[in-house]
């Protein structure tokens, strides 16, 4: 996973995650969907068509969107936990767009 700045940005926000005070299934949903983002770019690196590398980012971007969902529901959309995992959808969305 060298030089992966996407993957790098995914794992930074899902070790954010671990921090949070947040409690209950709403703790567990985000962990699980930051965990899934950094877990399908890697799934996708690994593959060797443009298609299949394509469909896992996806995955990553999606669950990067659930993210998000939980950040603003829990009001937390201008912390700096918000801004990471802007920063790690921004790159995914680029890697989907430039791989075909």
């Amino acid at each position: 996973m060298n030089n992966f700045r996407t993957f790098d940005s995914a794992v930074n926000f899902y070790q954010r995650t671990l921090k949070l005070k947040f409690t209950g299934t709403m703790r567990d949903q985000l962990q699980r969907a930051a965990l899934s983002i950094a877990l399908n770019l890697a799934e996708g690196r690994g593959r060797h068509s443009t298609a299949d590398q394509k469909r896992f980012f996806n995955i990553a971007l999606a669950s990067a969107r659930e993210c998000q969902a939980i950040l603003l529901i829990a009001g937390m959309k201008e912390s700096d936990d918000w801004k990471q995992l802007d920063k790690a959808a921004a790159q995914i969305y680029q890697l989907i767009k430039f791989a075909g």
